[in-house]
């Protein structure tokens, strides 16, 4: 049986720079950080959601050169969402992430599941975050 969902992954260009702007400005901690093989591990996880990690993977293997090509130009142009972060006061939040000098792509507005705010991270992912309706 499904417990649960334990291990997501945001791609990324760079795994510290990566790792550094989720654990500075939006509370996370880091997990693992290892190297399989060539093949360097890293997570983070909030920790509200301990059991939940994110992999911040650099496109490459397993993915095809192509493949890898298209995600790294993805990124690069801001086409790839990362995460929904749920957020207790979107506007608090959003004030303060816009003054630790994130990049807001859309103030907070009314939804009609709450209000969101979207965001993106240092690597050109959009994140939204969710203040849902009670």
């Amino acid at each position: 049986m499904i417990l649960n969902i334990s291990l997501t992954t945001v791609y990324c260009l760079d795994q510290d720079a990566t790792r550094d702007f989720y654990v500075e400005h939006l509370g996370f901690e880091p997990r693992v950080d290892t190297m399989l093989g060539e093949f360097r591990w890293v997570t983070i996880a909030h920790p509200a959601q301990p059991e939940l990690e994110v992999t911040l993977m650099v496109p490459g293997p397993p993915l095809s050169p192509e493949s890898a090509d298209l995600v790294r130009q993805q990124l690069e142009s801001g086409q790839i969402g990362g995460l929904g972060l749920r957020v207790d006061d979107c506007h608090k939040t959003y004030a303060e992430l816009s003054a630790a000098g994130v990049v807001f792509l859309q103030e907070p507005s009314d939804r009609p599941y709450g209000v969101e705010a979207v965001m993106r991270d240092n690597t050109g992912n959009w994140l939204v975050l969710v203040e849902p309706r009670t």
